[in-house]
């Protein structure tokens, strides 16, 4: 579902729409504090008054949200952990892409492999966990292509040579947010959320072979 209206998503039902059918209005855009990526499935945070808008509104301002995806991505992550530092905008030649330039907002996203696969197509894949520290449009799927991994079935940042395989398993761009932690604007206790992958990214791990797996299967063919 597509979060926040826009001449764009006329006729489609948005997250705007669906909070205001239940019942959240009055509120400067119907309480939403952060968005995900159209395409991006995973939890997201909605105020139901305005006094929470504003204290969660804070809380990502000053970077207090702690925020973890996971993404597949292509080729083998090395180093398995490590930080992605720099600044992204909009790209000036392709208005619907971002990208890493010279002048852009400061982004940082930190990361650490979770397990590696091979494709049907025996390309070697990795199941990375991603923790933004800041929220720039498409972080996540534009810093890590930067080191070389793009996003499995990213149909903006995913060259078209990879793509046409990615769409034989993987309907839809792979990244989940999978858990959320913050501050509750009442209570003012620490709350944590989690989300276990969709049915449909499950489905598409189910077509691809476990590395350790696939090697142990080399060094028997091979003796």
């Amino acid at each position: 579902m597509i979060v926040n209206r826009a001449q764009t998503t006329a006729g489609k039902i948005t997250l705007e729409d669906w909070l205001e059918l239940k019942g959240i209005r009055g509120i400067d855009r119907h309480g939403i504090v952060h968005r995900l990526d159209k395409d991006t499935s995973g939890l997201m945070v909605v105020g139901k008054t305005a006094i929470a808008m504003q204290a969660l509104q804070a809380q990502f301002k000053e970077r207090q949200v702690k925020k973890s995806y996971l993404a597949l991505v292509h080729g083998k992550l090395e180093p398995k952990k490590g930080s992605i530092n720099a600044p992204i905008s909009r790209n000036p030649f392709n208005r619907q892409r971002f990208g890493i330039f010279v002048g852009g907002r400061s982004a940082t996203t930190d990361y650490q492999l979770e397990s590696a696969y091979l494709s049907p197509e025996g390309e070697e894949l990795s199941l990375v966990k991603a923790f933004p520290l800041t929220g720039r449009t498409h972080q996540i799927r534009v810093h890590i292509k930067s080191i070389g991994h793009p996003v499995v079935s990213d149909l903006i940042y995913a060259p078209k040579k990879l793509l046409k395989f990615d769409f034989l398993w993987c309907p839809r761009l792979f990244l989940h947010a999978s858990k959320i932690k913050f501050s509750h604007p009442k209570s003012k206790k620490d709350v944590e959320f989690k989300s276990d992958l969709p049915g449909d990214l499950k489905d598409a791990l189910s077509y691809l072979t476990p590395l350790r797996f696939a090697e142990r299967q080399l060094r028997g063919a091979s003796n």
